[in-house]
């Protein structure tokens, strides 16, 4: 293939050997580029025994050796981000003429300062992906007052920097523009794969659950669950919780459970399959998630999918909000407080099938119109980027 036809992402994470959204959302990209008629290069760090595995639309590169990305308290490794950003900029110097266009990760942040100094003047454009923009109280609150500052002050620069940026929310076009980018940024449409087919929603489990759907880290605010699903409870009595995932918070969230009595309507079934989470997806009487920051939300988009209406807890950090239509998919939560989380649950619940119907009607929607296809093309407009495919189309016709 010529260079023309020659793209590349990168980032240090890869779904399903990594879990997450910006993983899900990388991968889903290179696919999505390989099935436009690309050569795609997924340029990341070791995350699997043995060889690279192989790809149908996309090949894995591994850049650098497995990597220890998050410490103890779910915050991300300095010498691991370091890491892996050195090793992205030697590989990408050694291919510097080798593609048209390369799609980097800007968290961690580092990954910009190398593909920049690695591709300049080389032809080849660069485009940053912003999952997140944070301010510098954020940064601050992160990793400290001196580390958080640094960071603060890297990714001003890295911004600034930047030719063309992307991100998924217009809480991150705001915070890009106001921390220095020179562009405008491209606003995607959205980040839904639609890929997989999705039965129509049923009733809610009985008995009804709450869901709980990622990581425990202190961002996520999980512990503040069992509060809230006990006093929802004095309304919905036979109300359970399921809590999926772990993490540095797993033992503040099973303390809380304690101390509110639920051990016998809590259940914490750890990381599960595919077919289990779509299972505990589709039986859930609502999906909780009262994470303070999110840079777009998969997870309500997934939800909403299965006809289960969202929760979310509103937050100058939360983008995902902006999924939300109040009483159509979800309802918004103003605070953590066990009163208001309780009756935004309690909303969620009596919504019963009618509220399924709608949020499913909402993500039948979304479909045609927010997804990680539209979010490409938005892409290969902006760069500007034929696809092989209609160039080739374009070649063949008389």
């Amino acid at each position: 293939m010529s260079r023309e036809s020659r793209v590349a992402v990168a980032y240090d994470c890869l779904f399903p050997y990594s879990t997450g959204g910006g993983e899900r959302q990388y991968r889903a990209e290179a696919v999505e580029l390989g099935l436009k008629g690309f050569e795609v290069d997924y340029l990341t760090a070791t995350q699997w025994d043995g060889p690279a595995p192989v790809e149908d639309a996309f090949r894995i590169v591994p850049v650098t050796g497995r990597l220890s990305l998050y410490s103890d308290d779910g915050v991300r490794r300095i010498p691991a981000a370091l890491r892996y950003a050195g090793s992205l900029f030697g590989a990408l110097l050694r291919r510097r003429r080798r593609y048209a266009a390369v799609i980097v990760s800007g968290l961690p942040i580092f990954n910009v300062f190398a593909a920049r100094a690695a591709l300049l003047g080389s032809g080849t454009k660069l485009v940053v992906d912003y999952l997140e923009v944070w301010h510098r109280r954020q940064w601050v609150e992160y990793s400290g007052a001196v580390t958080g500052t640094i960071a603060w002050l890297l990714q001003r620069a890295a911004i600034a920097i930047t030719p063309i940026a992307t991100c998924h929310s217009q809480l991150s076009a705001t915070r890009l523009r106001r921390e220095g980018l020179r562009g405008e940024p491209l606003v995607s449409p959205g980040l839904i794969d639609g890929a997989a087919e999705v039965p129509p929603p049923g009733p809610a489990a009985a008995p009804p659950y709450v869901l709980y759907v990622g990581r425990h880290i202190p961002d996520k605010r999980v512990e503040v669950l069992p509060a809230a699903v006990a006093a929802a409870r004095d309304s919905v009595p036979d109300l359970r919780l399921v809590v999926l995932g772990t993490g540095p918070s797993s033992d503040a969230v099973r303390a809380e459970v304690r101390r509110v009595g639920g051990e016998a309507w809590t259940r914490f079934p750890g990381f599960v399959s595919d077919a289990e989470l779509d299972e505990l997806l589709h039986g859930a009487a609502c999906l909780v998630n009262p994470s303070r920051r999110e840079g777009y939300g998969l997870v309500v988009v997934e939800a909403n999918a299965h006809g289960v209406p969202v929760v979310l807890v509103a937050d100058e950090g939360n983008a995902s909000t902006e999924l939300i239509d109040d009483g159509v998919n979800g309802v918004v939560s103003p605070t953590t407080s066990p009163a208001d989380l309780a009756r935004a649950i309690r909303v969620a619940v009596d919504g019963g099938d009618d509220l399924r119907r709608s949020a499913r009607a909402w993500y039948d929607a979304a479909v045609g119109t927010r997804t990680i296809r539209r979010t490409v093309e938005g892409i290969l407009s902006a760069l500007p980027l034929p696809t092989p495919a209609a160039v080739k189309t374009k070649e063949d016709s008389p």
